[in-house]
């Protein structure tokens, strides 16, 4: 993979990813009455803080798609860029509908988690140790997490502390995978 095709590619996985954290943080902080623990993360997407969340989460979806193109042309792993595609497809989707779109909302934020999470175990293939160990765990925890989420079942965290457990190793890998393809070499050094 050339050096501007990884770099490129690591760079607009990690800006993304960064941007929607640090963007999230800026709506939580400035969303009346928002509770971590209460409130889902697309609570953050309709009313005053709409605007900041909405466009964060459509630029780490848009900000991801070329680099996947970038990345099969390095690495021509077709399975991880399908779902990184996927995973994007569903974070573009929590941009344009917010949860007042209703089921559509849910398919789209229920995309965006399942195929990062498998994101993030099938990049194993792409990383260097100790990182594909990290990228495989964040992934599982990630889809354990989805999966209580789903079930409703909080372990005392409330609802919008369980859907951070699997939005956040996501994001931390997402930015984690970025670091790694922009510092990649072949030769190891």
């Amino acid at each position: 993979m050339s050096d501007l095709y990884r770099k490129t590619a690591g760079s607009l996985i990690f800006l993304g990813a960064a941007q929607f954290l640090v963007a999230m943080i800026v709506a939580e902080s400035v969303y009346p009455g928002y509770s971590v623990s209460d409130n889902y993360i697309s609570d953050l997407g309709v009313g005053r803080t709409a605007l900041i969340f909405n466009a964060s989460v459509f630029l780490l979806g848009t900000a991801i798609i070329p680099s996947a193109y970038l990345i099969f042309r390095g690495f021509r792993k077709t399975r991880v860029v399908v779902l990184f595609i996927l995973a994007d497809v569903g974070a573009i989707g929590v941009g344009v509908f917010p949860e007042t779109a209703g089921y559509i909302h849910t398919v789209m934020s229920f995309v965006a988690f399942f195929f990062g999470g498998l994101s993030a175990i099938s990049s194993y293939t792409l990383e260097k140790t100790p990182l594909n160990y990290f990228s495989v765990a964040m992934g599982a925890f990630s889809l354990v997490a989805l999966a209580l989420f789903a079930s409703e079942q909080y372990l005392g965290l409330g609802p919008g502390g369980m859907e951070r457990m699997v939005a956040y190793p996501i994001l931390l890998w997402a930015i984690a995978f970025g670091g790694h393809l922009i510092g990649y070499t072949e030769d190891g050094k």
